[in-house]
């Protein structure tokens, strides 16, 4: 524990040590937690040749744990990046529009557009006025409107047409969260598990079928009277 040059750390985002200056703290390890007075802490933290960190100032009493400052942040760091991989990367993705697009373009690109919001990215769309071209501005914000209408099932707009300079934009963000895509391999995975499970209850429901079948009724056991012809045969057998 080297609490002179820790302390000296003015980024430092954590109190340690001596900087922990409440009566009593709440000391949280593997084996739970219990609460003590602030200087006995300290004195655990110096006797392990470690640190005495406070993690949650405004809980009552504060939270600590008894750690290596340096180990508790590279344990922090390492915590935040796992988060963020875990987080669904939203994208900007653009679609660029002239104030006279045909319509076999605009087709095109509502379609990509479509598959950005799908895959849960935001689009923004603009129209570009090129020179003389900003005398239809007008017939740009239809045409952006035009846009956002047919998208409505998977995007919603988050800022209607606006003109900036020669650009006018449109933003739309995407309805549901983006889900995974599954792999080949995990398709084709859960469809043998499928084939598997559908043969073994057919499989299940022949052997019942078998079972619930009289052993010694044969032709006779699934019709009527059949019980008093097998009866008679026997007999006639015996006989």
């Amino acid at each position: 524990m080297k609490p002179d040059k820790k302390q000296a750390n003015s980024k430092q985002q954590y109190r340690i040590n001596e900087q922990i200056r409440v009566r009593e703290v709440r000391i949280v390890d593997e084996d739970g937690s219990s609460v003590m007075p602030t200087r006995q802490a300290l004195d655990i933290a110096r006797q392990k040749g470690v640190d005495l960190v406070e993690i949650s100032p405004n809980a009552q009493p504060p939270v600590c744990r008894i750690i290596d400052y340096s180990k508790f942040l590279y344990q922090q760091k390492k915590r935040a990046k796992e988060m963020k991989q875990k987080q669904v990367k939203v994208e900007v993705k653009e679609i660029r529009f002239g104030p006279q697009t045909d319509d076999h373009d605009y087709q095109f690109k509502l379609k990509h557009a479509k598959e950005f919001l799908e895959e849960g990215n935001k689009v923004r769309a603009y129209v570009f006025f090129r020179g003389r071209s900003i005398l239809f501005k007008e017939q740009g914000e239809v045409l952006l409107l035009r846009f956002a209408n047919d998208l409505e099932e998977c995007g919603k707009v988050e800022q209607l047409p606006k003109l900036e300079g020669k650009k006018m934009f449109l933003f739309l963000a995407p309805k549901k969260a983006a889900q995974a895509k599954k792999s080949q391999q995990k398709m084709d995975r859960e469809r043998r598990e499928a084939e598997a499970k559908e043969a073994s209850k057919q499989q299940a429901e022949l052997n019942e079928a078998e079972t619930e079948t009289p052993a010694n009724g044969g032709l006779f056991a699934n019709i009527k009277g059949g019980e008093e012809v097998l009866k008679k045969l026997q007999d006639s057998n015996e006989e």
